[in-house]
């Protein structure tokens, strides 16, 4: 469920689908905005966070389709992708960032989309996503890093699009199309799903929409060779693609 992932469904058509694995990079870059380790020094926080981590291995904590590690060289931050199923981003693989505030669980940490994605909720220029539609205010004896998980994923949903208030929009323009215009809402958000599904944009560290975004994020891509995907799928038990039955 946690920490590392093995076969990756990218949700291609199956005879044109690609395979991929991750692999953990632990390298800190310049770009690092946030001091190793030393970001959380209150021993509580510290806690608080490894606590959290650990918790995700219980029934229902981390959701389905989301994959977390926590960044070894900064205790504070925890990297994850999203695969979104159903509804106007489907099919999108989206990269993001839980960064924990020194006074945690005072505070609620703060979740910024490496990936690009038209979405009301996230920033264009810097990938922030707004939590707070959900938690006005934070509540550190209720609200927990798990909650943030399951309202990240349930933002991607219908109905969460549909209560969405304007002033809380990072993206006013996505706000507007998807009242005013929901098929051009609908183009742009399969346009960001299609994107977060390229070469460029899985396997690639420096791409563009990840560059400016501060540390490297540790949950890195790689395309598996034919035969490498036909041995990891015969050690799984699953069938060929030509194999399966319509």
């Amino acid at each position: 469920m946690l920490a590392n992932i093995g076969t990756l469904d990218l949700g291609t058509p199956p005879r044109q689908q690609r395979t991929v694995s991750s692999s953990v990079s632990r390298k800190n870059t310049a770009a690092n905005q946030i001091a190793p380790d030393s970001a959380i020094t209150n021993p509580v926080a510290r806690a608080a966070v490894s606590l959290e981590y650990a918790s995700l291995r219980y029934q229902g904590h981390c959701p389905l389709g989301m994959y977390i590690i926590p960044c070894s060289d900064a205790a504070s931050m925890w990297d994850a992708v999203l695969f979104v199923h159903q509804g106007y981003y489907a099919d999108s693989i989206l990269k993001f960032r839980l960064t924990f505030p020194a006074d945690y669980p005072e505070r609620a940490p703060v979740v910024q989309f490496m990936t690009d994605v038209f979405h009301p909720l996230i920033s264009q220029q810097d990938g922030t996503f707004n939590l707070a539609p959900k938690f006005k205010p934070w509540r550190p004896k209720e609200h927990h890093a798990y909650d943030v998980l399951h309202c990240i994923k349930a933002a991607f949903k219908k109905h969460a699009l549909d209560q969405v208030k304007q002033s809380d929009c990072l993206n006013k323009e996505a706000f507007r199309l998807y009242h005013d215009s929901t098929s051009s809402f609908a183009a742009l958000a399969t346009q960001s799903s299609m994107l977060s599904q390229t070469a460029s944009a899985l396997f690639d560290q420096d791409h563009p929409s990840m560059a400016s975004k501060g540390p490297a994020h540790t949950l890195v891509f790689r395309e598996l060779r034919p035969e490498q995907s036909a041995a990891l799928r015969a050690r799984l038990g699953l069938q060929e693609w030509d194999d399966e039955p319509l």
